[in-house]
């Protein structure tokens, strides 16, 4: 089992931003997101946190660096997140590697997704966001996922804006 409880969420709520974040790059970007939005918020967390020798990308013997080695490892969720209110889910998450981290797919495969709009965002100290949202479209194409956007640099009115087009 990955997931290892439920928490309840707001269940008026139509839209959730859901994100994991390492070093709250991500988390910053999420918070403001849903602030502009006026969405609910929810942190995908490990159930063991992440140090920052796990985060050592150098280290190819490092706990991100193994995981991202491994397609099949799915790290334990520490709670995982009511979705039944919400239809529309926007998705954060660093840039690992080039796609989502692990995390982010055990998340995926822990919840039922099904007739929800999924829209991916993320940050990244290198990398684009269009390699990872094809990762997503490929490893589960029975979802509805959106363009997704690298949340770098942004403002209030550009998450307005990104907001309001969807």
């Amino acid at each position: 089992m990955i997931c290892l409880a439920t928490i309840a969420m707001q269940a008026n709520a139509q839209t959730l931003v859901a994100y994991f974040s390492a070093t709250g790059n991500t988390q910053k970007a999420a918070e403001d997101l849903a602030r502009v939005g006026g969405f609910e918020l929810w942190r995908i967390e490990a159930y063991e946190p992440y140090t920052e020798a796990d985060l050592d990308w150098r280290n190819k013997q490092s706990r991100s660096s193994l995981e991202m080695a491994d397609p099949n490892e799915r790290p334990t969720v520490k709670a995982c997140t009511y979705i039944e209110p919400y239809d529309t889910i926007y998705v954060g998450f660093p840039i690992w590697w080039g796609i989502c981290p692990r995390i982010i797919r055990s998340w995926i495969d822990n919840n039922e997704l099904d007739g929800k709009t999924l829209i991916p965002f993320a940050t990244s100290g290198s990398q684009g966001i269009e390699t990872a949202v094809k990762f997503l479209r490929e490893t589960y194409p029975q979802y509805n996922w959106q363009d997704g956007k690298l949340l770098n640099e942004y403002t209030d009115e550009s998450l307005q804006e990104w907001v309001r087009v969807r």
